[in-house]
């Protein structure tokens, strides 16, 4: 059981890095600029409507 647990915490490791890796590659480096602008993205709300009676 213990030898199941050793090669589970291995291969959850190797997977964590290879994501880190990935995440942070060149190739993504667009991709991550974009995604770190989308909350500025949404429309202003100056506009509001009300549905309250006045």
């Amino acid at each position: 059981m213990a030898m199941i647990t050793a090669i589970a915490t291995v291969v959850s490791m190797v997977v964590f890095l290879g994501i880190c890796w990935w995440a942070w590659s060149a190739g993504r480096q667009a991709a991550n600029r974009e995604s770190a602008m989308l909350p500025f993205a949404l429309p202003d709300e100056t506009t509001t409507t009300s549905s309250r009676n006045t």
